[in-house]
């Protein structure tokens, strides 16, 4: 047991990993809203994470193996940001946090809808998307999917948009009508 960790829990070793709340928004931001670039995680997150939190998270899970980063080949001072296998793993981990959220906090129609796909659909969709992800992040090679059926992350982006009356995903801030608890967001 390193003195690093408080201890050998695995609960415990998850938390110093992912435990912070920007650390676990940075990666549904990239599986969810497929967001890669530092402009777009920075920019196109409900939550209005700073430039120098998401920098540093940034650098923390490419640090733990969970996000890595390249030279973004269309832009020589961009960088891209992948998730890696680990990244890609906490899938589940997400979409049961979600399904809890949904069941137990005041999450608003619009920003749960992928949520209740994905605890409908439950492991086989999750492995589904997973695969849809290391195709993306990965460079895994594209898997045959059934004619005519769009991918999962196609038809989780299709609900949102239908429930929320096409309004993109991550434009601005919520109404200000809206009462603050009701403008959590969801998977």
């Amino acid at each position: 047991m390193s003195d690093a960790h408080r201890s050998g829990c695995p609960i415990n070793l998850t938390l110093e990993v992912v435990g912070d709340r920007w650390s676990l928004i940075v990666i549904r931001d990239m599986i969810f809203g497929n967001r890669r670039h530092f402009r777009e995680l920075l920019t196109r997150s409900e939550e209005g994470i700073a430039s120098n939190i998401l920098a540093d998270r940034l650098r923390m899970l490419v640090d733990q193996g969970i996000v890595s980063r390249a030279d973004d080949p269309t832009h020589r001072q961009k960088a891209i940001y992948s998730l890696t296998e680990k990244g890609i793993e906490l899938l589940p981990v997400l979409a049961q946090m979600a399904a809890w959220g949904r069941r137990h906090q005041p999450v608003t129609r619009e920003l749960a809808i992928r949520a209740q796909l994905l605890e409908e659909g439950g492991p086989k969709l999750w492995r589904e998307f997973m695969q849809e992800l290391r195709e993306t992040h990965l460079g895994a090679p594209p898997q045959r999917r059934a004619r005519n059926r769009p991918s999962v992350g196609a038809r989780l982006q299709a609900a949102y948009e239908a429930v929320a009356g096409g309004r993109k995903p991550g434009r601005g801030r919520p109404s200000a009508r809206r009462s603050p608890a009701r403008t959590r967001r969801a998977v």
